[in-house]
């Protein structure tokens, strides 16, 4: 004879079972993690360019937040590698003037190239991303 609700607890048995042993395949199969490539001034950093809402200083007043997602890289000292095990994936980009949000609005959504000039971690609040680019320069492919 069997008790009652043997067929829920088998099933659970099943799941738990499958769960660990994919769990356990994967803890082997992970490789260590490797920092990324170093970036320094006058490096060129490429991406997929996203956009992103801040909250600006007055209240009401959104502010447009440029982003590129790249590969880790790894900054110059002292930065080094932000507290990551592989250094920055995303760079905001710090905007000074209407000419460089025009340049980068129409390519959103794109791979771009920026030719690095300042960057480092990031550490106000309101920096969305791991890196900022505070000086830097449109490069065309």
């Amino acid at each position: 004879m069997t008790k009652r609700g043997f067929g829920k607890r088998l099933a659970l048995g099943a799941i738990l079972a499958t769960t660990v042993t994919s769990f356990a395949a994967a803890q082997h199969s992970d490789e260590p993690l490797k920092a990324g490539k170093p970036i320094n001034a006058g490096d060129v950093l490429s991406g997929e360019l996203n956009m992103l809402k801040v909250r600006g200083a007055k209240p009401g007043e959104p502010v447009m937040a440029y982003q590129i997602a790249s590969e880790p890289r790894r900054l110059p000292p002292p930065n080094g590698l932000c507290n990551l095990e592989t250094g920055p994936e995303t760079f905001q980009l710090m905007i000074e003037n209407k000419a460089q949000a025009a340049q980068l609005k129409g390519l959103l959504g794109k791979q771009i190239a920026v030719k690095v000039d300042q960057v480092s971690c990031a550490q106000d609040a309101g920096q969305l991303s791991e890196a900022v680019v505070t000086k830097w320069s449109l490069v065309k492919r």
